[in-house]
C-alpha cells in the first residue's frame, strides 16, 4: 500500500477530536478534585495508574535494558517531565480551566525556541514572526499589569517550559528505543521522582479520589493514543486547526460544571496561539524536513 492510500483526512479529524475529548476528561477530574490533595501525591497516583497501564511495555524492557549511554537522557527526561506534572496540577486546581487549556497550547512554541538552542534548528524569520505572535497570544491571556497574574498561571507557564524540555529528551531517544519503552520509563521515573514529595506532604486518600486519578490515567494514555491515529491517517494541516475544539470544549467544561465565566481573552489568546503553532508545523511539512515541533497537545502531559 503507498502512503497516499493510508490518509484518510476525515478518519483524521474524528482521532483528534476524540483525543482533544479525551483530555478535556483529564482536566476536568484533576478540576473537581480540586485541592483536596496535594498535587505531587495526585501526580504520583496518576502516574502509579500509568506505570501498571504500561507493565507490558516496561516487562519487554526488562529483557532488552536502556541502550549503552541513554540512561542520563532517560533520567532527565523524567526529571523534568516530574516538574512538569506537579506544576501541571497545581495549576489546574487553581485558575479556570480554559486557561491551563490555552496556556498550555505554547508547549510547541517554547520546543521550537529549545530545538534551536539543543538541536541547532534554524529559527527562519517566518517562524521568528510565529513565535512572537503566539507570545502575544499568551500576553492576551494573562493581561499582566491589567489583571493579576495569579501562582497557577505561573506554574502552568512553568509547566509548558517543562513539558518541552522533557519533549526534546523524547525526540533525542526516538528512533534509539522502541516507543512503548520511552513512555513506560517516563512514567516510571516520574512516578520514582514524585515518590518521596508525596510521601512527605502525604494526607489521607479514598478509594473513590484513588479511581478518579485511574480514569485519568486511562484517558491521557488513550487521548496520547488517538492523537498519534490522526497524526499517522492525516496531514498536520488537517488535524491542528480541530485542537481549537478542545478549547472550546475546556470552556464549556468550566462553565456548566465548574461555574466558571468564559473570558473572551482567554478564547482570543488560545486562538492566536494555535494559529501560530499550526503555520510552524504546516511550514515544517512543506519544508520536509525532520520536524522537531510537536503537533499541539503532543508535549503535554
Amino acid at each position: 500500500m503507498n502512503e497516499s492510500s493510508s490518509i484518510n483526512p476525515v478518519a483524521g479529524v474524528l482521532w483528534m477530536l476524540a483525543s482533544g475529548l479525551l483530555f478535556v476528561v483529564v482536566t476536568g477530574i484533576v478540576r473537581y478534585l480540586g485541592t483536596d490533595l496535594p498535587s505531587a501525591q495526585s501526580a504520583f497516583l496518576r502516574f502509579g495508574w500509568g506505570v501498571l497501564i504500561l507493565v507490558p511495555s516496561l516487562l519487554s524492557l526488562t529483557r532488552s535494558g536502556i541502550p549503552q549511554g541513554l540512561g542520563t537522557t532517560v533520567f532527565f527526561r523524567g526529571a523534568f517531565h516530574t516538574i512538569a506534572v506537579v506544576m501541571w496540577f497545581y495549576a489546574m486546581a487553581r485558575i479556570p480551566v480554559a486557561e491551563v487549556t490555552a496556556i498550555g497550547y505554547l508547549n510547541p512554541v517554547c520546543v521550537t525556541i529549545g530545538a534551536a538552542l539543543v538541536f541547532g534548528e534554524r529559527l527562519a524569520a517566518r517562524r521568528l514572526i510565529a513565535i512572537a505572535i503566539a507570545i502575544v497570544g499568551a500576553l492576551i491571556i494573562l493581561r499582566p499589569g491589567i489583571r493579576e497574574v495569579e501562582p497557577g498561571h505561573w506554574s502552568q507557564l512553568g509547566a509548558a517550559t517543562c513539558f518541552a524540555i522533557s519533549y526534546l529528551f523524547a525526540k533525542s531517544l526516538s528512533g534509539k528505543m522502541p516507543a512503548g519503552a520511552i513512555v513506560g520509563l517516563m512514567s516510571l521515573t516520574v512516578m520514582l521522582g514524585l515518590l518521596p514529595v508525596a510521601i512527605w506532604v502525604w494526607v489521607p486518600v479514598s478509594l473513590v479520589q484513588i479511581g478518579w486519578l485511574g480514569m485519568v490515567a486511562l484517558a491521557a494514555t488513550a487521548g496520547h493514543y488517538c492523537m498519534a491515529r490522526a497524526f499517522a491517517t492525516a496531514p498536520l494541516s488537517v488535524t491542528q486547526p480541530v485542537v481549537f475544539l478542545q478549547l472550546v470544549w475546556a470552556a464549556m467544561l468550566g462553565y456548566f460544571a465548574f461555574g466558571e465565566s468564559v473570558d473572551p481573552f482567554v478564547m482570543l489568546g488560545g486562538t492566536i496561539i494555535i494559529g501560530s503553532v499550526s503555520y510552524i508545523t504546516w511550514r515544517e511539512a512543506q519544508l520536509k524536513r525532520r520536524a522537531v515541533t510537536p503537533g499541539l497537545g503532543a508535549a503535554k502531559y
